[in-house]
């Protein structure tokens, strides 16, 4: 296991400049991880098969598929794998937050994007890519054919974290903009108010789409690792505020548990898959959520 997380790592990934060497890492890690997962035998498989359920004719049952993982999965029919796939990324200031100078909650969204879109174009599945701060900003349809990594991971290594943010209003505009029900994979740290949000969320879950939330913070924005007097500097508005780090550690903490929990609540309620990450965790933890999120769609 040692090997596979060296490829999972923010810390190692940091070190390899080119995003195309980066995606194809944390790929190669997460897919020799899942060899001693539970989704054993299921990561190659998962794109073209479904679950058999009552009412699935048996004759079309893969028992090779059967063989490998004891359990029955039977072919997708071609108009069954043709999602469509958006990955939605915020381009707001604050994601360019870093406390220990590692990856920071820009580079990782866009680490995790582009490893997504390699496992996407790598199943055929048309995947498309969004960026938003204010409004949306660009829009590359999805596509299937193997050029499209290469136009989706040239305008991620162009991106930067630079304007404010409407996080709500972006999302009702993609909404709009949404023609067939799709997979929209949203990474942002939602640092906006929650109810707007929300709102926009049950918006476009009630347009027919999947959407998966991915939420990003920084570590340091989950742990607190802050002492004695500090000054903060709001990141889009650039307000600054000294606190004392000490006193506020647990009021802090309370506020983070609970603005996660509301939105882990709210999401659930709406059939939304909401996945809580922070820099520090290997990549594997969201792409395993992705995985799960297709194997229980498909």
């Amino acid at each position: 296991m040692a090997n596979v997380e060296q490829y999972l790592k923010p810390e190692v990934i940091r070190q390899i400049s080119r995003l195309d060497l980066r995606a194809q890492f944390i790929v190669k890690g997460f897919l020799q991880g899942m060899h001693a997962s539970p989704f054993q035998g299921f990561s190659v498989e998962f794109s073209e098969h479904r679950k058999y359920t009552v009412g699935d004719d048996p004759a079309d049952i893969d028992w090779l598929v059967y063989a490998k993982t004891d359990k029955y999965y039977v072919k997708k029919f071609e108009a069954e794998t043709n999602i469509h796939g958006y990955l939605v990324m915020d381009l707001s200031r604050s994601m360019g937050y870093t406390f220990r100078q590692q990856l920071n909650k820009f580079e990782y969204g866009i680490c995790l994007a582009a490893a997504m879109a390699y496992l996407m174009i790598h199943q055929q599945d048309p995947v498309g890519l969004i960026t938003f701060d204010k409004k949306v900003r660009d829009s590359l349809p999805p596509k299937s054919k193997r050029t499209q990594l290469g136009n989706i991971l040239s305008l991620l290594a162009k991106l930067k974290p630079t304007g404010e943010t409407d996080i709500a209003r972006s999302i009702q505009q993609i909404a709009a903009m949404l023609r067939h029900r799709s997979l929209v994979m949203i990474l942002t740290d939602l640092f906006a108010d929650p109810d707007e949000v929300l709102k926009s969320l049950h918006q476009l879950r009630h347009g027919g789409h999947d959407v998966i939330l991915f939420h990003i913070m920084d570590e340091a924005e989950v742990n607190f690792p802050f002492d004695g007097m500090v000054e903060f500097e709001e990141p889009e508005t650039l307000d600054r505020l000294e606190v004392d780090a000490t006193g506020f550690r647990n009021d802090y903490l309370a506020e983070v548990e609970e603005f996660r929990g509301r939105y882990r609540r709210e999401c659930s309620q709406a059939g939304i898959d909401y996945v809580p990450i922070d820099t520090g965790m290997q990549f594997d933890k969201a792409l395993t959520e992705y995985l799960a999120q297709r194997k229980i769609r498909c």
